[in-house]
């Protein structure tokens, strides 16, 4: 492991996985990761949230790591991982509450789509019912979230990202930390690197659109496959006749 990620969710963080990997630091281990093999990537996370991670066996040959799961236990990385460097992904914390409102937060709280959609397709589909779980554990809950408090109000959810941020720069020595915004271009990241000076411009990738197009559709084709399966009544509601 040559490279940790540190910085929040919706922070770009799909954008540095890509950037990461074409500077040369393939594969990166990213949520895509985890969302593409539930089965075996759950019990792996489960058992780092009851504090008995197994690095080795989650990263295999990741030469580098960047979004959740794995930036929620930075602090354990950079030491497992002594000569890693750590990028932390900022953004302003306005535009990062409007964003999570929209996809991360929204998946779990609120009167929305995204909300009700997954809450359904968890009822279906274990593995995610326990991928909601997990991360209630690791965002939201109380004692162990990263996001305590009130997260209903916008300036408290914006702080809680201003003190994530502040922790990683208090506890990661600046030679081994880069603190990026993605606006910022190639230039810092090449340069904290050691990297080719890449010869395309940097990906900017998922959107809160597209976000939200890959966990709607993902959880309506649950919802579908399951109602298309059902057992066929010979009525509809009230003995209506079915079209």
């Amino acid at each position: 492991m040559k490279v940790i990620g540190a910085g929040l969710p919706r922070t770009a963080t799909t954008t540095l996985m890509i950037a990461l990997e074409q500077l040369g630091f393939a594969p990166c281990y990213h949520m895509r990761d985890l969302l593409a093999d539930l089965p075996s990537g759950l019990p792996l996370w489960e058992a780092v949230a009851d504090g008995k991670p197994d690095w080795e066996r989650i990263f295999g040959g990741a030469q580098s790591t960047c979004d959740w799961p794995s930036a929620r236990y930075w602090r354990a990385l950079i030491d497992y991982y002594p000569g890693a460097k750590v990028i932390l992904t900022v953004r302003d914390p306005d535009a990062w509450v409007a964003s999570m409102r929209q996809t991360v937060w929204g998946m779990f709280f609120g009167d929305s789509v995204i909300h009700y959609v997954n809450r359904a397709r968890a009822v279906l589909d274990d593995h995610w019912r326990r991928y909601l779980a997990l991360f209630t554990r690791m965002n939201w809950e109380p004692d162990t979230g990263v996001f305590p408090g009130d997260t209903f109000s916008d300036p408290v959810l914006a702080g809680a990202m201003r003190k994530w941020n502040d922790e990683v720069t208090r506890a990661v020595p600046a030679e081994r930390l880069l603190v990026w915004d993605p606006r910022e271009g190639w230039d810092p990241l090449w340069r904290f690197l050691e990297a080719k000076v890449p010869d395309q411009p940097l990906p900017w990738v998922n959107d809160t659109v597209s976000f939200r197009e890959g966990i709607i559709g993902g959880a309506l084709t649950s919802l579908n496959g399951w109602w298309d399966q059902r057992e066929r009544p010979e009525g509809g509601l009230h003995g209506a006749r079915l079209s």
